[in-house]
């Protein structure tokens, strides 16, 4: 049944059904079983696998975020593996409700993740960590690693923050349609559907609000009458089918709302906890990164690759991560036709800076 106490190799209740040959290495998926807290005993997804000649001291953890799951991060897993020279590991976790993990049971948001994989960090021990983090990933990762900063020696970040969101400019509250930003799309969106909406979303490049609205249109009438999953890619199918469920939806949805407030930290009332507060979770990162990571902590490498058509891509968003991490000036790569899921469009060149930073 299992490999120890906490980790096993059989899935728990991932609405996911048939998993690409390329999620993970065989031998190399595992479910690890939380031991504590709100998802006591949930199972959760994570590759682990090790790469090149020799026993790797390096390790390169993926972060995920919203609406995708671990497999965004496929391409360029396979290209550090190609192009790196000397050994590696590689961790790359889906988050409760995403992926091959456990269904949620509530709706989540950063720091119940960031909880979650503090507590597969301590069991898996990994150490000269690279951390590469994207979109929700920045404050899950960065949330869950600044309790254990040691372990990180570099910081690789893609579309993502964990300061306040400027107001100046494109704000999830106007992106990427004034009168419709992301922030109010669960508001207006079915449950059953989301997932379909989800797969658009990361797919969708930078085109008119009304080219928007068009093609979401047209996808929701292909998932309505069975014609999209018969012309999906792999990766299209895992990150509509991940959210069939009516808790994964609305745990998902919840980020989404979550970005109107992005790093600014918020009350909201969740239906089975009551009144939650985010403050602190975000107030101990903002507190703590310059002093932990910066010049006068550890110091860790870092690297940008940003997409511009994105509010986290604006100039106010990279001038908070340089303020707080100075090392970053000069190793910022800008895409101008490049919108929030960078992974998707620039895996060779994120993996190049992964590469790079983490002397492989």
């Amino acid at each position: 049944m299992g490999i120890n106490g906490r980790v096993g190799t059989l899935p728990g209740n991932t609405p996911i059904t048939d998993i690409p040959p390329d999620y993970f290495p065989k031998g190399c998926g595992f479910w690890f079983k939380i031991p504590e807290g709100r998802d006591h005993g949930k199972k959760m997804f994570f590759r682990d696998s090790r790469h090149g000649k020799g026993a790797p001291k390096r390790t390169i953890v993926f972060v995920h975020g919203n609406p995708e799951c671990s497999y965004i991060y496929r391409k360029i897993i396979q290209d550090v593996i190609d192009k790196a020279k000397k050994p590696f590991r590689i961790i790359a976790m889906d988050h409760i409700g995403f992926g091959l993990s456990d269904q949620a049971s509530y709706e989540m948001v950063c720091m119940d993740h960031a909880e979650n994989l503090l507590q597969l960090i301590r069991h898996l021990k990994p150490t000269n960590i690279t951390l590469v983090i994207h979109d929700w990933g920045g404050p899950i990762g960065v949330g869950a690693f600044l309790r254990e900063p040691g372990r990180v020696s570099n910081l690789v970040l893609n579309n993502t923050t964990i300061f306040p969101m400027p107001e100046s400019g494109y704000t999830y509250r106007n992106y990427p349609i004034p009168w419709l930003p992301w922030s109010r799309f669960p508001l207006i969106m079915p449950n059953f559907i989301w997932g379909a909406f989800s797969s658009y979303a990361i797919y969708r490049t930078p085109t008119k609000p009304l080219n928007i609205i068009a093609g979401f249109v047209i996808q929701v009438a292909k998932y309505l009458f069975g014609i999209l999953a018969r012309n999906e890619t792999p990766a299209q199918r895992i990150f509509r089918e991940q959210f069939k469920t009516r808790l994964n939806a609305r745990s998902s949805m919840r980020f989404v709302r979550q970005s109107a407030v992005w790093g600014h930290g918020n009350t909201y009332y969740e239906p089975s906890l009551g009144s939650r507060d985010t403050a602190p979770f975000y107030r101990f990162m903002q507190d703590n990164i310059k002093k932990l990571w910066g010049p006068k902590g550890r110091h860790i490498g870092a690297r940008a690759l940003l997409g511009r058509w994105d509010p986290l891509g604006k100039d106010e968003v990279i001038k908070q991560w340089t303020d707080n991490l100075p090392q970053l000036e000069g190793h910022v790569r800008l895409f101008n036709n490049v919108g929030h899921f960078i992974e998707e469009v620039k895996p060779r060149e994120i993996a190049e800076a992964i590469i790079d930073v983490s002397k492989l």
